[in-house]
């Protein structure tokens, strides 16, 4: 066990002591943790080819999405991550928000996202964004969210800036996807920001 020298921004146990929230955003979108039933739903998203193309690590099976969800369920109770079903109003799945690279001590985290051909560019991604931001930065206690996306992926971005996310700086060749390297965009909110 390593010793601080400040306290930690969020104490070991806050976030497992309880379930992972369900979120509400406008225009009745609920974010929730994953059922199993969402399996058919999470796999056929892993078809479309923009999800396919920014997203590198895929799904096989939806046996193999069942056990992704079960893994979300251990990060929440390990403290490593949580992601959430983006539904209208609870049912229909319409994307995914997912929270990573938890850094508790520092109260820091990462995120993620992906919305479905049918609901993109009604406002579902930076709604959603918004909702897990409120609650990362607020509720969960964090300082620091952020997130990175290539910079060829301009939906991506747009959805980052229309959730308050500032744009911080590109990181160059910092990822690889199906066609070789790219440089990411890096963007973050920041507790206090409006």
């Amino acid at each position: 066990m390593r010793s601080l020298t400040t306290p930690p921004a969020i104490p070991a146990g806050t976030l497992a002591a309880g379930p992972q929230p369900v979120l509400g955003a406008p225009g009745d979108l609920v974010l929730r943790p994953w059922e199993p039933a969402d399996a058919p739903a999470f796999y056929a998203a892993y078809q479309d080819p923009a999800i396919r193309r920014w997203h590198t690590r895929q799904p096989a099976s939806e046996d193999q999405v069942r056990q992704w969800f079960e893994q979300y369920r251990r990060n929440w109770a390990q403290e490593t991550g949580a992601s959430w079903a983006v539904t209208h109003d609870g049912g229909e799945v319409l994307g995914r928000m997912a929270m990573g690279s938890l850094n508790l001590d520092d109260g820091v985290a990462g995120c993620a996202y992906w919305v479905l051909p049918a609901a993109r560019g009604t406002g579902v991604a930076p709604r959603a964004l918004a909702a897990v931001s409120a609650w990362v930065l607020g509720d969960a206690g964090f300082h620091r969210l952020h997130l990175d996306h290539s910079t060829r992926n301009q939906a991506s971005c747009r959805v980052a800036v229309k959730a308050g996310f500032r744009l911080e700086g590109t990181k160059r060749s910092d990822a690889v996807h199906a066609d070789g390297r790219h440089d990411m965009h890096l963007h973050a909110r920041i507790r206090g920001d409006t």
